[in-house]
């Protein structure tokens, strides 16, 4: 008999893990509604004509494709299955697809219900994606995304505000972070002063790799792209620009001053610097030139958040993108978001153990069965305990003491409460401390006081 598995690229989550996870999701949750954002889901599937073509070439591969139901093979001949070509011959045979990212189903949802919206919408969306990707290390097939969006409204606040909600989860998950900040606008200003605006994409994409490649390997790239050595050169002042948020804008308005896009990058970089200087913000916001965020329908601030005390890639990202539902026919809806990496911050918060004993809402107290008797005498008590909030689980059958106990152990279930024959005279509840070993008998209600201290 074959033994079971699950498809590479996908993870079974215990109920600890679960707890984590669920630990990551809340938080986000509570301070995305603190914001008021709204929560909304997408269907886990989507008509391939709408996921189509969002992603480029490499993305419509990664895209898994659903096989229509009933007789798939209806609109195929025997000229489709000869050709051998996978994707025409896919396109006959599926209409659906597991969506690949939570943005371009948002773009979907918007166009479809805009007269149902309020704008500005300010939504977010914590559901799985899929991607045909080659598993590894920190890269599955199945994942999480955590995204939160304003649309239809052109205000930089909104910018500020991801800044904070940003700096709020972290400093709930106690993870300090530095959240580095660009702005596409300042790309395009500089790929044009250098001569080669036609090649912005190349050049992002380029000195986005700085941190993994170093400077060389960067010139080599912008090199190998066709860049002339004259524009390469223009590029590395502003490429190693140091010092304060406040003096790379000043170098910057001198560098950029012959760009109308380039300036306006650098107004919007500094509205929303003057705006966050008046807020409480705990974690460092750095201007980072050379964060250009891989995506292209990015065309103003971009952000990008680094955890300081762990070796691990940006664990939440995100910026404002002019035009999400064109591609759906509505033209004009300016937008901005961010998106948490949830399994990355699952990893830091292990790395550096931050997950608070409380957040994994293991059971608190276990009831000792000792038979038919006891287990009447304990339905109302037990009632009571959960009334007050604290989880409680009676033990299902009278197995020996030994059993029950080891029961608790491997549960790591803090307190065990034994109630016999003695105690049920007395109207007693023996509470047995099981990591101090220590006994206590009390009342129903000292029972419940000190496991709620």
């Amino acid at each position: 008999m074959q033994k079971p598995s699950i498809p590479k690229g996908t993870r079974d989550f215990s109920p600890l893990e679960m707890a984590k996870r669920n630990y990551i999701f809340n938080t986000i949750r509570e301070v995305y509604h603190l914001y008021g954002f709204q929560q909304i889901e997408t269907p886990a599937m989507e008509n391939l004509s709408t996921l189509m073509g969002k992603y480029g070439e490499e993305g419509d591969k990664l895209l898994f494709k659903i096989l229509n139901s009933g007789d798939f093979f209806t609109n195929t001949t025997a000229e489709d299955l000869q050709e051998k070509n996978p994707v025409k011959f896919a396109n006959k045979i599926c209409e659906k697809g597991l969506r690949y990212d939570l943005t371009v189903p948002f773009a979907r949802f918007v166009v479809q219900h805009r007269n149902e919206i309020n704008f500005p919408f300010k939504r977010y969306q914590i559901q799985p994606v899929w991607r045909a990707d080659r598993p590894q290390k920190g890269r599955y097939r199945e994942f999480y995304q955590c995204d939160g969006d304003i649309v239809g409204s052109n205000s930089l606040i909104n910018e500020v505000e991801l800044i904070q909600i940003m700096d709020e989860v972290f400093r709930r998950f106690g993870i300090r972070v530095c959240i580095k900040m660009n702005n596409r606008k300042i790309l395009s200003g500089i790929a044009e002063i250098i001569g080669e605006a036609d090649k912005i994409v190349d050049i992002t994409v380029a000195i986005d790799k700085l941190d993994k490649i170093g400077l060389d390997n960067v010139n080599e790239e912008l090199r190998s792209k066709g860049l002339s050595e004259e524009a390469i050169a223009k590029l590395q002042p502003v490429i190693k620009l140091e010092g304060t948020n406040q003096e790379k804008l000043s170098a910057l308005r001198n560098i950029l001053s012959t760009s109308e896009t380039g300036m306006k990058g650098v107004e919007e970089l500094e509205f929303i610097l003057n705006k966050i200087a008046i807020t409480d913000l705990q974690a460092g916001l750095d201007l980072d030139l050379t964060l250009a965020r891989g995506l292209n329908y990015y065309t103003g601030a971009i952000f990008e958040v680094k955890a300081l005390d762990v070796q691990i890639g940006s664990i939440t990202g995100g910026g404002r993108y002019d035009n999400l539902t064109g591609v759906f026919g509505l033209d004009g809806v300016s937008g901005v978001g961010i998106s948490f990496g949830a399994d990355r911050i699952y990893d830091v918060l292990n790395q550096l153990d931050l997950y608070p004993n409380d957040a994994l809402k293991t059971t608190q107290l276990l009831f000792v069965n000792f038979g038919d008797r006891e287990e009447n005498y304990l339905f109302p008590l037990i009632s009571e305990v959960r009334k007050a909030g604290i989880r409680t689980e009676l033990y299902p059958e009278a197995a020996k003491i030994k059993k029950q106990m080891s029961y608790a152990d491997s549960k790591k279930i803090p307190f065990v409460a034994i109630v016999g024959e003695t105690e049920m005279e007395e109207g007693k509840i023996n509470l047995k401390n099981m990591l101090t070993g220590e006994q206590s008998l009390l009342t129903l209600e000292e029972t419940i006081d000190r496991l709620q201290a």
